[in-house]
């Protein structure tokens, strides 16, 4: 596990306003997308200043011209046919990197953060494939213009890549169909690049000075990824001076970018916000549980119960229960803690909310127990299931505290979780309940590995002493 460590920020806190410090653009009329000026009202200001050389690189992006649809510029050979006249000329000169999918939302919207900023530093145009799962989830980031992937690119190629296909990146580099110093005009029309969360090592993809410069030849780069692979980006010695000015408080990456990217459209919002008024207005504290047990790793509902209770007692997160109506004097007395579960499955809401609902606290505060959705399955496929899932992403993005299970892509809030580590299915519980993350955010899923010019891996570390890793059976972060 990747992640990048906490460096902490100035006391004070930024002005609260709708157009967060100018990290969002005033162009848009509000109507059409009302989560990205009024979502800050349900949000505590950012603690993480924003950097002003950011908010000027964000203020030259632009996506594809509305004019150029249906579009067909530009394209790689064979996927060609386009606009005539200095549109074409215009639209040909960009450089792109189209992302496509993979896995479930949260994984695509870490994924997504990535791509920009990658685009960011590559001074590439950043195009968003958007399958009909994800149709309606997200409203336009760019003024004026669109990050949507316009009709008339090819459909069947793109989806039939894959890691090991030969026209990936890293293939066409061990096959000699490409070297270091091959023009660009004898490159091939387009480069694949495969970044998926699980068996990703650096040492054999893109994060390198020479490679970065091979792959800077290409117009044209078809991106599939799952990952957070934003943090693999700081090891990128080219990259080291833009991003320091980007982002001189080094967690902030996704805490901002996200915020700047990723905003639900109306009917999202509206379930969003209909909830938070219902149920979550006027609390005095939030506290978010975001629990994943993936199929391929199953945990028994037991041992993974005990694991969470165990972290809620040892790092106390909710009260202790009393076994008598504590004094009207008492110092919590009266205050409501709401308590956001985020499950694929009821067992642990109703077995919490048992708790609170048959026992007082001993401090007098009243513990309420609310769980949006439990769908017992993920539907990758689904538009409404992915809408629901959106929901309670942007829910849990308001909460005071979250305790979220590890390897889980939901609860990055801007605030340090806690991490549930997974119990393996034959032991009770795991010897360590959860850890405290270092940083507010999100890590690479994979232990990086250095080979950029070096016969041997090198520690990343070692390094860059702001990058920690650790094993699965320590923490994550």
């Amino acid at each position: 596990y990747f992640f990048l460590e906490n460096v902490s920020a100035p006391a004070t806190t930024p002005s609260h306003d709708k157009l967060l410090d100018g990290l969002l653009s005033a162009s848009f009329q509000e109507s059409t997308c009302e989560s990205r000026y009024k979502s800050s009202l349900y949000r505590k200001p950012s603690s993480l200043p924003l950097s002003p050389y950011l908010v000027k690189k964000l203020r030259e992006v632009r996506g594809v011209p509305q004019e150029v649809r249906p579009w067909h510029a530009a394209l790689p050979d064979g996927l060609q046919a386009a606009p005539g006249g200095a549109q074409r000329r215009q639209f040909s000169e960009c450089k792109y990197v189209v992302w496509f999918p993979l896995n479930g939302l949260g994984n695509r919207m870490l994924a997504i953060a990535s791509t920009f900023l990658y685009a960011l530093l590559s001074g590439r145009v950043m195009l968003v494939n958007v399958p009909q799962e994800q149709e309606g989830l997200f409203c336009e980031p760019f003024p004026g213009t669109s990050w949507v992937l316009p009709d008339g690119f090819p459909e069947g190629s793109p989806m039939k890549l894959y890691a090991g296909a030969p026209e990936s990146y890293v293939n066409m580099l061990k096959n000699n169909v490409i070297r270091y110093d091959t023009p660009a005009s004898s490159l091939p029309a387009h480069v694949y690049l495969h970044l998926e969360q699980i068996g990703q090592r650096l040492s054999d993809n893109i994060f390198c000075d020479d490679d970065q410069r091979l792959l800077g030849k290409f117009g044209w780069m078809i991106l599939k990824s799952d990952s957070y692979f934003a943090m693999a980006l700081f090891l990128t010695p080219m990259y080291d001076k833009e991003l320091a000015r980007m982002f001189p408080y080094k967690e902030a990456v996704f805490h901002h970018l996200g915020r700047y990217l990723l905003h639900p459209t109306n009917r999202v919002w509206g379930i969003v916000r209909r909830y938070y008024e219902a149920y979550l207005a006027g609390v005095d504290e939030k506290i978010g549980f975001q629990i994943r047990i993936f199929p391929e790793r199953p945990v028994k509902f037991e041992n993974m119960y005990d694991q969470l209770t165990r972290c809620i007692k040892e790092q106390r997160l909710l009260p202790e229960l009393g076994k008598a109506e504590p004094a009207a004097n008492t110092s919590g007395d009266g205050k409501v803690k709401a308590v956001l579960i985020t499950s694929l499955y009821s067992g642990y809401y109703d077995k919490i909310r048992g708790m609170y609902y048959e026992n007082p606290t001993k401090t007098g505060e009243i513990v309420a127990l609310y769980q949006p959705t439990h769908e017992e399955k993920q539907e990758y496929a689904s538009n409404e299931h992915n809408q629901k899932a959106l929901a309670e992403i942007y829910l849990l993005s308001y909460w005071d505290k979250i305790d979220m299970s590890a390897w889980s892509t939901f609860g990055f809030a801007g605030v340090k979780p806690w991490i549930l580590l997974r119990p393996d299915w034959d032991k009770e519980v795991s010897q360590v309940a959860c850890v405290r993350s270092t940083s507010v955010e999100p890590s690479l899923h994979s232990p990086p590995a250095l080979g950029c010019g070096a016969k041997k891996e090198v520690d990343v570390a070692v390094i860059k002493p702001y990058v920690h890793t650790h094993t699965t059976k320590t923490h994550i972060s």
